[in-house]
């Protein structure tokens, strides 16, 4: 009889790190990522993790010093070269902790060089909790195998994101009235692009005659069914990348 499997089965863990990553640096870990693995991982002196920091790729590193709340990992060799994701935005109006958090996490796992929280007049949300996003991010690319993480803007004003909006980015608005089938206008402009998913009780009428006016901005529909935001966020970002992003080339190793 076969043998039965562990389970579960043993993983190489990866890890995000605020030092800058190469040859044979030493990377210092404490706190919650020491806890996670020595006590979860049970990470022991001479196993591997990898490592990225954001900028310099993905790295090998051998543990050393592993002590009860601290360890030291030292970069032995480059694994994955700093990756290149595809140049789109994704733009959001904050919605309640938990929906926005996986907004935040989705992102990261589907590609997203760039997460725009903006706030309208129907948000229920005023504010975002920076550092809880970062921290979303930041376990969605260790888990998905990101070597970089999705920049993460300021909160900002509708207003403000179209005055300051790239002359040279598409701006894809999921328009709850209608507008162009989604599919058809991700093909037809295939550039630098953002999407812009609204609050949970949709655009105002001064909001959406503000952004049918902006020269970027391409009215699309989603579709006959009424969406949540993080749902709209998600399935069309999902959608965009199937076009236009870099699920177009990738063939598995």
């Amino acid at each position: 009889m076969p043998a039965t499997p562990a389970w579960p089965p043993k993983s190489t863990p990866r890890l995000f790190v605020e030092t800058a990553l190469g040859e044979q640096v030493a990377v210092p870990v404490e706190g919650n990522s020491a806890h996670y693995l020595i006590s979860v991982m049970r990470i022991r002196e001479g196993d591997t993790v990898l490592l990225f920091d954001g900028h310099s790729g993905e790295w090998s590193a051998t543990a050393e010093q592993v002590r009860k709340r601290d360890l030291v990992l030292r970069c032995t060799a480059q694994t994955r070269p700093p990756e290149s994701v595809p140049d789109f935005w994704l733009c959001v109006a904050p919605i309640k902790k938990g929906r926005i958090d996986l907004v935040a996490e989705k992102a990261c796992e589907l590609g997203v060089a760039r997460l725009v929280p903006a706030r309208t007049e129907r948000s229920i949300v005023d504010k975002v909790n920076g550092e809880r996003l970062h921290a979303h991010l930041v376990e969605a690319a260790e888990q998905c195998g990101r070597t970089a993480l999705p920049e993460l803007a300021d909160l900002t004003t509708l207003p403000a994101l179209l005055a300051d909006w790239p002359a040279d980015r598409a701006l894809f608005f999921a328009d709850e009235t209608g507008g162009e089938p989604m599919t058809t206008s991700f093909a037809a402009n295939t550039g630098p692009a953002a999407l812009l998913i609204g609050p949970e009780g949709g655009f105002t009428e001064k909001e959406r005659a503000l952004i049918r006016a902006h020269p970027a901005a391409r009215p699309i529909s989603l579709g006959p069914r009424i969406l949540r935001a993080e749902t709209a966020a998600i399935a069309a970002t999902a959608c965009w990348m199937a076009l236009n992003g870099d699920w177009t080339s990738f063939e598995s190793k």
